[in-house]
């Protein structure tokens, strides 16, 4: 049964317990969420956003008492958010679809809609619903170029899809447990929204400056201090890191875990906070949350034919697709006989717009004069953050 938000306005959440990988690539250690929201106006009916296809049934039962529709508001149109459009049509065959104008082309070449059912909504227009007002807000590039707001007025209710969402499945509506709320918000801003972060920056303040009771996102629970999850992202997004070093690594045959152990040690020593994470085992939204705050990152390898270990490629590479504000680069790497793991490494990071500190490359296991070169890397790292 859809719960209620305030008079008239539901949420209707489809949560999916089990579900462990969303694209094919992000890591779910608590599962999801699909949320949409059903607004009953005087006049009309609106449904805000649908849920993913494999949820189906369960929008269909919180729909089964609802005669009529007269608007679907698509704020986003990837399909685990639009991908039941078509069949919410189906049953409300009356009803008009509501995007932005940059979201018609993509709900028709995603999901093959009707162009004539489909109207466009401009920033800032607003959409009478009786007793009750919709206002869309243009919030681009969070994280697809066609991303859309909606704000109720008379109820103070802003409904942002993806944005401050959490990759949670929860019985709550609201927000209860603000330190999981918090890390799982935080991972879904790491893989999703990091790399749009300078977009988000640009278009806060239309956020900042309504009057919002309740958050309504369409992954996780709806904030009702809106203030934890704006607070959050204005430190996110903000230039400002941490003194903390990340270590993405593998090691083969002990020499690259011999470095690496011994340079967290000469860290800590120096007072700066180290996070190691073998890839052999690493969450990889783990390390993408480790990324948002980190002023440094160090990748560690050893050298496979010529080129770093591929585990360590794929961390590097997806670093560089998620491009955190990290301030500093190295590498620590070690060969056998040949190759350009270091050169390698600092090829895949163009979007990193970071200081490259001096790498450490050693030969074979790491001798007393290696450790030397990896404490002055260290050294250089604390100097860097005094």
């Amino acid at each position: 049964m859809a719960r209620k938000i305030k008079d008239n306005v539901f949420f209707l959440n489809a949560t999916d317990w089990n579900r462990r990988l969303f694209d094919s690539l992000i890591p779910l250690p608590d599962g999801t969420s699909y949320n949409a929201y059903l607004i009953r106006g005087s006049d009309k009916t609106v449904l805000i956003d649908t849920v993913d296809p494999a949820m189906a049934d369960t929008l269909s039962a919180f729909l089964e008492d609802v005669e009529k529709l007269d608007f679907i508001v698509s704020l986003h149109s990837e399909q685990d958010h639009s991908g039941c459009i078509p069949l919410v049509l189906e049953k409300y065959p009356d009803a008009k679809v509501i995007t932005s104008s940059k979201g018609k082309d993509l709900l028709i070449s995603h999901l093959s809609l009707p162009e004539e059912k489909i109207t466009t909504a401009e920033d800032g227009e607003e959409l009478s619903l009786g007793d009750k007002t919709l206002k869309f807000i243009y919030f681009p590039w969070v994280h697809w170029p066609e991303t859309m707001l909606a704000y109720l007025k008379e109820d103070k209710i802003l409904f942002t899809c993806d944005l401050f969402g959490s990759h949670l499945a929860t019985t709550d509506m609201y927000v209860s447990d603000e330190c999981q709320v918090y890390e799982a918000a935080k991972r879904y801003y790491a893989e999703i929204m990091m790399p749009f972060r300078n977009f988000i920056k640009k278009n806060i303040s239309k956020v900042e400056e309504l009057d919002i009771d309740i958050i309504a996102p369409s992954h996780g629970p709806m904030y009702d201090k809106p203030e934890f999850i704006v607070d959050a992202y204005r430190d996110w997004i903000s230039d400002e890191t941490k003194n903390t070093v990340v270590i993405p690594y593998i090691s083969m045959h002990g020499s690259v875990e011999k470095m690496v152990d011994h340079f967290v040690s000469a860290l800590e020593h120096r007072g700066v906070q180290a996070f190691k994470f073998d890839l052999t085992v690493t969450d990889i939204g783990k390390l993408a949350i480790s990324l948002v705050d980190a002023a440094a990152i160090v990748a560690g390898t050893p050298t496979l034919q010529a080129d770093p270990h591929p585990l360590v490629s794929y961390a590097v590479r997806l670093a560089n697709m998620l491009k955190p504000k990290t301030k500093y680069v190295s590498v620590l790497a070690s060969y056998g006989w040949g190759g350009k793991a270091i050169e390698r490494i600092t090829e895949m990071i163009p979007n990193i717009k970071a200081e490259l500190i001096e790498p450490v490359l050693v030969k074979g296991y790491p001798k007393e004069d290696d450790l030397k070169s990896v404490e002055r890397l260290a050294d250089e790292i604390a100097s860097k953050f005094a």
